[in-house]
């Protein structure tokens, strides 16, 4: 299936098609049609979305002058002018770019251009997250306590998950607001232990996750594995 998008032909998302990388990624391209498309079709190959202001793994710039911009918080790839040739290219490498794609380009090598850039820069988690009794399937979304499927809410699913990846870290309430709500000025708001005690509440009605997530008191909340729960 082919979608059109600024006047261009750009191929549309392929289903199960390669290995999908999860990040979060700012798109910094003021193009309409572009923007559109894109904001329609990279949600749907698991990738995040996020506000400048937010935390982001790669920026989508729509010109050289992005790469100065976002470069010290993010790699970055240029989505070239139509009309741009080998020394836009250059110059864009120059100034820092992790890769520079020209318009009109396919949509599905965008995307494999985008997961090659992630797995350069950053280290690739694991497509399941053991922290006994807890397991996480990252590409099902799919979490377990010895065993029993849980039905999460998609936020109590991110909090276990961010808690599962370091178990027996404290983390703060700030950084789990950040990391889970994006929140980058909480302020005063219950809704992190709204969710944490309702998260707390399904562990425990598996009959072998009660006391997993502790609260510790004025900094924040921790999973806890099995061998401290004894």
């Amino acid at each position: 299936m082919q979608n059109r998008a600024n006047g261009r032909v750009a191929l549309g998302p392929r289903r199960g098609y390669g290995r999908i990388v999860a990040a979060a990624l700012l798109l910094a391209d003021s193009e309409p049609e572009t923007r559109g498309f894109l904001e329609r079709h990279l949600p749907k190959d698991g990738f995040e979305l996020v506000p400048a202001h937010g935390r982001f793994d790669l920026v989508l710039a729509g010109d050289v002058d992005g790469v100065d911009r976002w470069l010290p918080r993010a790699p970055v790839i240029v989505l070239g002018r139509e009309e741009a040739d080998t020394v836009d290219c250059i110059h864009a490498f120059r100034r820092g770019c992790d890769d520079y794609v020209t318009r009109p380009f396919e949509y599905q090598e965008l995307v494999e251009r985008i997961r090659a850039v992630l797995r350069r820069v950053h280290p690739l988690r694991p497509d399941v997250v053991d922290a006994p009794p807890v397991r996480i399937d990252t590409r099902t979304r799919v979490a377990s306590v010895a065993g029993h499927r849980l039905a999460l809410a998609q936020k109590e699913y991110e909090l276990l998950l961010c808690l599962a990846r370091e178990p027996d870290r404290v983390f703060t309430k700030v950084e789990l607001l950040r990391d889970v709500w994006n929140y980058q000025v909480p302020g005063r708001t219950r809704t992190l232990d709204s969710h944490a005690s309702r998260l707390r509440r399904k562990l425990r009605d598996t009959g072998v996750g009660d006391g997993l997530v502790e609260n510790v008191w004025g900094v924040g909340y921790r999973l806890l594995e099995a061998p401290l729960l004894e």
